[in-house]
């Protein structure tokens, strides 16, 4: 099990560093009785020049907003002051390669009625890559997506997740590594906490946003795939398609990017290190990092310099 704090561990809450050990949240809180709140995922790195680095923090906090408002959470605080905060955060905790978590979360409220106030606390340990490094047996859930009428899907709301943690432990139950989840409308929509994209014959593929939360390591991706000039598009994807691929692989915060081996019977048949998957998991390496040259394509030909080497 992950060891998330100690008692040295600092967390900032409310414009304060205290301790973790010693931090209070109220038990009458909206947020614990109805999951009520809204969280981010965000990793920062050790670069390549020795300094850390909050990998697209903005984006993150600025997400962080949008999903308090969706929500109808009061958000009084700018990205500027969260993302300096966690540096200092970073800092007082001696971290560099860590994972960060901040929540906005509601005050003791047992009603329906609206909030005049949110809390916020930012937490950071230090966490591998949250699906390891090997390549992943993945089943297909009995668990679907929820109905994006039913809920904001864009929003990064705690209460979501129920859905997510009921598919990976079924997965995991199963002896899988872990869960891929449909939509409403039987489409192929995304993992527990990744996003999907497979390749086939030299083009990658992703499902379309509308019925998943569209990740900002998902739009990394993208990115990264445009300015090395790999084909990708976004549509519904059928499980029976996927299962005709080459290779697929997962990619978020927390779990990066880490490729499959299997997806129910079904083994993906290009060697892993043969893929465009895999360059894309070596550039997004060198991008979180900032190590090597800026440019993706030449930071992949020198990691298979020195692998050859």
């Amino acid at each position: 099990m992950t060891t998330y704090y100690n008692d040295q561990t600092i967390l900032y809450i409310n414009g304060s560093f205290v301790k973790a050990s010693e931090a209070r949240m109220d038990l009458y809180s909206q947020s614990l009785h109805y999951g009520y709140s809204v969280f981010e995922g965000i990793r920062s790195y050790r670069t390549a020049a020795g300094a850390t680095r909050i990998f697209k923090a903005e984006a993150h906090f600025e997400r962080l907003r949008r999903s308090a408002r969706l929500l109808n959470m009061p958000y009084d605080w700018t990205t500027a002051s969260l993302t300096e905060a966690t540096y200092a955060l970073l800092e007082q905790n001696g971290l560099q390669d860590a994972y960060i978590r901040p929540v906005v979360y509601a005050p003791a409220n047992m009603t329906f009625a609206l909030n005049t106030e949110s809390f916020i606390v930012i937490e950071a340990w230090a966490m591998q890559p949250f699906l390891g490094e090997k390549l992943l047996r993945v089943m297909t859930s009995s668990f679907q997506r929820p109905n994006p009428k039913a809920f904001h899907i864009e929003a990064k709301a705690a209460g979501h997740y129920v859905n997510s943690i009921l598919a990976s432990q079924e997965a995991k139950g199963k002896g899988f590594d872990e869960a891929l989840l449909l939509d409403m409308n039987g489409w192929v929509a995304e993992g527990p906490g990744a996003n999907l994209f497979y390749e086939r014959e030299g083009k990658l593929f992703t499902p379309a946003p509308g019925n998943i939360l569209p990740g900002i390591t998902r739009a990394t991706v993208l990115d990264l795939c445009a300015e090395l000039g790999m084909p990708v598009e976004q549509k519904n994807i059928s499980p029976g398609e996927l299962k005709q691929a080459d290779a697929a692989f997962y990619c978020g915060t927390a779990a990066e990017l880490v490729g499959f081996e299997s997806l129910d019977d079904y083994r993906f048949p290009l060697e892993w290190n043969n893929s465009l998957s895999r360059k894309l998991q070596v550039a997004y390496k060198y991008c979180v990092t900032e190590t090597g040259p800026h440019q993706p394509a030449a930071s992949i030909a020198m990691a298979e310099n020195e692998q050859e080497g």
